[in-house]
């Protein structure tokens, strides 16, 4: 029996090996380059010392947004996605070598997870970056809240991840469990700043007075997607969460920067980052009555423009916080918008006065990658907040999960001591620049977020696509990643 038992193990053996063969020819030799190639880590440092500008006086983001892992883990083409947005990360961490990493919103695809495993994705997303000792942060998505996935078993597994101090990710708010669990703030301090290690947020020597913060990280919680483990008594369908950020994080907010600006008796230059953009974006991207021409022009607002109308913060809400059947994805009994998101544009153009927000950066609509100015004292219609100059920025689609074909790719931000030092010299928000670095390398939309963005003339970004042929999910599934049904992949998928 027991040879029986070994002749049968052997031959399983045999069989699973030539199964897994099998797909791996079935991968273009590219991508099977790329998923093999071992590249030599990042200089050693301290994986929980606070964040801090180079020796050279630069500090680079990389975004990585719309990651959508655990899409389909029972079909061949669910791992191979995952496995290829791995590919993406590795590549762009490669070229940009960056000093953060920014995970901006659906990190998972939640509705597609099971209650057991939802959150083991987070390994498999986060390894890039500790194979590269490179710290990163997060925010939440609709996608990252569903029947199975829970933001605050999200946030936990984030937070296991060794080595310790790598995941910045933290809740501020743990006593507003109904405004999300990403809603922080990470200082950045400066390059001739004396550290030792600690925590993301402290654990610096200011013995010398240097150690002031240079820039200030903002993270927000936009929520979004279905109440985990809840259903409607009556119906049966999930219960929606609320798709904007919530006036506790709003107020949050407000508190903390004055209590910063008390502290160091200076507004502090600062980006910030949520998935779902507000409404404010929509209107930019509709508006034909900005200062600057309005719309999205290719050359003046470089970036592709597919998602048009975009899909906003309280998209599918009604003024008195109700909504329609969102389970079933109809409009019937909805509203277009609410009008909940008010708030927190009006803390962000409040910010953006002097030289507070330079920037905000989105993802959650994958067809768009452009970057706008929510020109001071213009009011845009539809969002009835006055512009104070901030920059507003869509990333680039970086997983194989989700609807769209678009190539993937990560914004980049930097920041350098110079432009902070100049500006505030000058009185003026500082200079910031941004481009987006593709799976193939390529760079695309380099631009510098300064005064004249809006009237400067860059190159029109490309509107490319990739192919993953191992991806397809055959053709009853075939819409969610066909980009000639894009529309209503994006209804289908996005839609709160």
């Amino acid at each position: 029996m027991l040879t029986r038992r070994a002749a049968l193990a052997f031959v399983l053996g045999v069989v699973a090996l030539a199964a897994t063969w099998a797909v791996f020819l079935t991968i273009p030799a590219g991508l099977r380059l790329r998923a093999v190639r071992w590249t030599a880590p990042r200089a050693t440092r301290d994986p929980a010392a606070p964040l801090q500008f180079r020796s050279d006086g630069s500090f680079q983001i990389s975004i990585f947004e719309d990651l959508h892992f655990g899409e389909n883990a029972w079909e061949h083409w669910g791992p191979q996605q995952d496995l290829n947005s791995v590919c993406v990360m590795e590549s762009v961490l490669d070229a940009e070598q960056p000093d953060l990493v920014v995970l901006n919103g659906d990190l998972i695809t939640g509705e597609n997870t099971f209650r057991a495993n939802s959150t083991a994705y987070v390994g498999q997303i986060v390894a890039p970056m500790i194979r590269r000792t490179v710290p990163w942060a997060s925010t939440y998505g609709n996608h990252d809240s569903d029947f199975n996935l829970s933001r605050t078993a999200l946030l936990a597994r984030e937070q296991q991840q060794k080595p310790a101090g790598l995941a910045r990710t933290v809740n501020m708010l743990p006593d507003a469990p109904h405004a999300g669990v990403t809603n922080y703030y990470l200082p950045v301090y400066g390059s001739d700043c004396h550290m030792h290690t600690g925590s993301s947020s402290g654990g610096v020597s200011d013995n010398d007075g240097r150690c002031i913060p240079l820039l200030i990280l903002w993270f927000f919680d936009s929520r979004g997607g279905f109440e985990y483990q809840q259903k409607d008594a009556a119906t049966g369908a999930r219960i929606g969460k609320e798709n904007w950020v919530d006036s506790a994080a709003v107020a949050w907010f407000e508190t903390t920067q004055a209590a910063l600006l008390a502290k160091y008796a200076r507004a502090i230059p600062s980006l910030a980052f949520v998935h779902i953009p507000p409404n404010v974006v929509y209107a930019l991207q509709m508006d034909s009555t900005a200062p600057a021409g309005g719309g999205i022009d290719p050359h003046r607002q470089p970036g592709i423009n597919d998602d048009k109308p975009l899909a906003q913060q309280a998209q599918g809400w009604c003024e008195d916080g109700t909504n329609g059947p969102i389970e079933a994805k109809a409009s019937t009994t909805g509203c277009a918008y609410g009008g909940q998101d008010g708030p927190f544009m009006r803390a962000v153009a409040h910010s953006g006065n002097g030289t507070g927000v330079i920037a905000l950066f989105s993802g959650h609509d994958h067809g768009d990658t452009w970057c706008h100015t929510w020109e001071a004292g213009h009011t845009v219609p539809g969002a009835g907040v006055p512009g104070t100059g901030v920059h507003i920025c869509f990333g680039q689609h970086t997983g194989y999960g989700g609807y769209g074909t678009w190539t993937r790719g990560a914004r980049q931000v930097l920041v350098t001591e110079s432009s902070l030092a100049a500006a505030a010299a000058a009185r003026r928000r500082p200079v910031v620049d941004t481009w987006i670095r593709l799976e193939t390398g390529a760079v695309v939309g380099r631009v510098s977020l300064n005064a004249t963005y809006g009237q400067d003339a860059y190159p029109a970004t490309p509107d490319t696509h990739t192919h993953c042929p191992t991806c397809d999910s055959g053709p009853q599934q075939a819409p969610k990643l066909q980009v000639q049904n894009g529309k209503k992949a994006k209804e289908g998928w996005k839609q709160i």
